[in-house]
């Protein structure tokens, strides 16, 4: 048994060849499955966009804490 590499695998190796990879998994997706990702990236931005809210929060009053 060898733990040799397949050929097609050092294709997706280069920022070019992983940007086809992915092109052609986002175009094999069904569009059930294509709005399901939309969905899911709409909640992890909302996430991200509570979680930069909160921090700010934070930091407004860690600096009102040192002020004082």
């Amino acid at each position: 048994m060898t733990d040799r590499i397949p050929e097609d695998a050092w294709e997706q190796a280069t920022w070019e060849g992983n940007r086809r990879a992915q092109l052609r998994d986002a175009l094999s997706l069904t569009l059930r499955e294509r709005l399901q990702a939309v969905e899911d990236m709409a909640e992890v931005a909302e996430r991200f966009r509570q979680m930069r809210a909160h921090g700010k929060k934070l930091e407004r009053e860690q600096a009102t804490d040192a002020r004082n």
